[in-house]
């Protein structure tokens, strides 16, 4: 990073080099490299036009002038502790290599004490959060997680409580027999500081009920994301990719995102997960290619 990177927001681009732009008309994306470079949105066409393209270059070209118009030459990331605090999940996607059955051979549940054992690795480093996700187990009650958080929290006061997906969120408040908004504040009030962004997957509904059949929609999944950030309680957003989804479905995800985010400029991220089949349902899929990664990214 250079000394003298501008603030985020106050970066402004390099002018395109004549080889550059020259190459956008190659590749007849010139217009969109103009739409670009002048802060306009891009619709799905253009999100299509952009993954047909083979010039890579291109693409990362135009996905880094508004990186460095949003962030200047700077990159962030957090050292955090990951606790899975359970495995038992009663959806049992396709998707997942991780879940068992209460009963299956393999399956845990991790006791308090053994929750702030395994914390005590924060102990002496960097590490500035504890990022705590689980399986739907069927049976925990709502006292387990707000338990959990206040403990955590307690024994290290400076560390921010990122935990359970909204996926995890709307179980919890099925299981207690409460509203989504009732167990939120309940959770932000024992500690919990920002939710992860997993179990977005892809919301499609034809991709869900291949690959995550039994896992709230894509609408309450986002409905719930709105709920917490309705209550100052920022979250992350993903997409899993490369798996059975089209590029079509993949921009419409992008695109329901962004509209939650419009409303509510409570994402903190947008994280793309490439699709690992081994140990799931899915291992006819191949996965995404190295050059899928990039364009996705981008």
């Amino acid at each position: 990073m250079r000394d003298s990177t501008p603030e985020p927001g106050q970066y402004e681009a390099e002018p395109l080099s004549s080889g550059m732009l020259s190459r956008f008309k190659r590749d007849r994306i010139d217009d969109l490299a103009e739409k670009v470079i002048q802060g306009e949105r891009l619709a799905l066409d253009d999100g299509l036009r952009l993954y047909r393209s083979n010039d890579l270059h291109a693409v990362g070209c135009l996905a880094n002038i508004v990186r460095e118009r949003k962030n200047g030459n700077r990159a962030y990331y957090i050292i955090n502790r990951h606790i899975n605090y359970t495995n038992v999940c009663v959806n049992r996607c396709a998707l997942c290599a991780f879940s068992r059955d209460l009963s299956e051979q393999g399956s845990y549940t991790m006791t308090l004490d053994e929750i702030l054992e395994g914390a005590k690795l924060v102990q002496d480093t960097p590490t500035t959060e504890i990022h705590i996700v689980g399986g739907l187990h069927p049976d925990l009650p709502l006292s387990y997680y707000i338990d959990m958080l206040k403990a955590l929290k307690e024994s290290y006061p400076e560390i921010h409580l990122q935990a359970f997906t909204v996926v995890e969120i709307a179980h919890i408040a099925e299981i207690a027999g409460r509203s989504v908004t009732e167990v939120l504040q309940e959770l932000r009030d024992a500690g919990l500081g920002s939710i992860p962004g997993g179990g977005a997957e892809i919301f499609a509904p034809r991709v869900r009920s291949i690959i995550c059949r039994k896992k709230i929609s894509g609408k309450q999944w986002l409905e719930t994301a709105r709920a917490a950030h309705q209550l100052g309680i920022g979250s992350n957003a993903t997409m899993l990719y490369g798996h059975v989804e089209t590029i079509e479905e993949r921009l419409h995800h992008m695109i329901a995102l962004r509209e939650v985010q419009d409303d509510t400029a409570g994402f903190m991220s947008f994280i793309p997960l490439p699709f690992h089949p081994a140990n799931t349902r899915l291992v006819e899929c191949a996965g995404p290619t190295g050059v899928d990664d990039l364009k996705t990214i981008a």
